[in-house]
């Protein structure tokens, strides 16, 4: 098997139950490395979840053995890293993808997770069955919040890929944003008040590429008439959980050239 594992040593919490209509298929045992992990959670209990969750991601294109620009794959890192899961990536060359790759997933997309010695695919999938298995600490989202900031990034995208400044692709981000802003300004500072949620781990990595693809293709940022999206940014990026998982910039910018390019 021609892959690379990265060790990952945060740590664990709770147990409970499965979810159904995934995708579920065994690979032989010499597509996984399993080893044994015997880290301490940060209330210094033994982690319940000792051995390490096998995560296949996307890597980096600039730097070797590094996590690559997927900002579905920094969600489902961002949900281990909040629940003090411990997990170990196995890197995936999604150009050349490997056949013990294409067993486990025949989709060929990442992220992919082996969880109860299954491997499921999909980042709202994977992070619903964590959040099942692991209530705590609870990243749930209250349903009526849970839809907040969804249409940032499919205007982001219309904007990055605009050749024309005057078709109202860059109007509608910042429109976007304004509701954001707005909404940030009588809920904040996150989406579900003052506890970080499993919608602002969705959200967090789709800004960071935004952003950082902006600035770089069309020399744009968040407006400062946007405060709280701005400062919203400034506090997500600045977690240790966000700053550990997520893509270097050079990534962002390759990862993003293609669509920019046409």
């Amino acid at each position: 098997m021609s892959t690379t594992t990265v060790r990952i040593h945060p740590t664990a919490s709770a147990l409970s139950s499965t979810i159904k209509h995934h995708l579920l298929v065994r690979p032989s045992h010499r597509h996984v490395v399993f080893r044994n992990n015997n880290s301490f959670s940060r209330r210094g209990m033994v982690s319940m979840a000792a051995t390490p969750l096998p995560v296949c991601v996307k890597p980096s294109v600039t730097v070797p053995n590094k996590l690559g620009d997927c900002p579905f794959c920094q969600r489902v890192l961002l949900t281990l890293e909040e629940k003090h899961l411990p997990y170990e990536l196995k890197m995936v060359d999604l150009a050349h993808k490997p056949e013990w790759f294409l067993k486990i997933n025949p989709q060929g997309k990442v992220p992919v997770v082996k969880l109860d010695d299954k491997w499921i695919a999909d980042s709202d999938i994977i992070t619903q069955i964590l959040e099942d298995k692991y209530p705590d600490p609870p990243l749930t989202t209250p349903p009526e919040k849970a839809s907040v900031g969804s249409k940032i990034f499919s205007t982001f995208i219309g904007f990055l890929k605009s050749k024309d400044p005057k078709d109202g692709t860059e109007q509608a981000l910042i429109s976007e944003l304004s509701t954001f802003n707005d909404y940030l300004k009588d809920n904040g500072p996150f989406v579900n008040g003052e506890k970080l949620s499993s919608v602002d781990l969705s959200l967090a990595p789709k800004l960071y590429h935004m952003e950082i693809a902006l600035g770089h293709y069309k020399s744009w940022s968040v407006p400062d008439s946007l405060p709280y999206v701005k400062s919203y940014l400034k506090s997500i990026f600045s977690l240790d959980s966000f700053t550990k998982t997520s893509a270097l910039k050079e990534d962002v910018i390759a990862g993003w050239r293609p669509k920019v390019l046409g």
